[in-house]
């Protein structure tokens, strides 16, 4: 019987999460892979900024779309050996805390992240539309990018370099599962 490992990666936005995961999921045998973005959670926050502002409840967020198919994939008559999880909480929201076995957070300087978060989201734009991005980003959104920098990673078992090429973090993290007998 397959004990499947569950591996959280979180990090900000362009800080590499959808990129490692993908990644791992190459390079690990056997291993699923699931996406926060890809779903619709109810208690979702509307106002992003305003959920951090007032002091974000990660408990608001009700998972259990993504808590549902996590079971699927376990209850397989041959079950994955790891499910990947591209999920920005670490171990904040009750739900998914207990069935984290390793959360790994991607740290990637600012800059960086924000320059791959443009080239990714604004390869075919008007420079107006990158400079409103990045006005909007100073004003309201880099409070989110902080409250990561601060809590999440805080919150994390390992943590990666971002600023490695990807092949050098998934080696990173694949000497770390083994080491740790994940």
């Amino acid at each position: 019987m397959v004990n499947t490992k569950v591996i959280s990666i979180a990090s900000v936005s362009g800080g590499g999460k959808t990129t490692l995961t993908n990644a791992l999921s190459n390079r690990l045998r056997n291993a699923e892979a699931l996406f926060f973005d890809n779903y619709d959670f109810k208690g979702e926050p509307e106002d992003l900024v305003g959920w951090v502002e007032e002091g974000p409840d990660y408990n608001q967020w009700k998972l259990d779309p993504l808590l549902s198919d996590m079971k699927s994939l376990q209850q397989q008559e041959d079950p994955p050996e790891y499910i990947l999880l591209d999920y920005p909480f670490s171990y904040l929201n009750d739900q998914l805390r207990s069935v984290i076995d390793v959360s790994l957070y991607i740290d990637t300087p600012l800059d960086i992240a924000m320059a791959r978060r443009l080239i990714r989201d604004y390869s075919h734009a008007e420079s107006m539309e990158i400079h409103n991005d990045l006005n909007h980003y100073l004003k309201y959104g880099r409070r989110a990018y902080v409250e990561m920098e601060t809590t999440i990673k805080q919150n994390a078992d390992r943590m990666v370099d971002g600023s490695l090429p990807v092949s050098q973090m998934v080696e990173t993290v694949l000497r770390e599962l083994k080491k740790n007998e994940i």
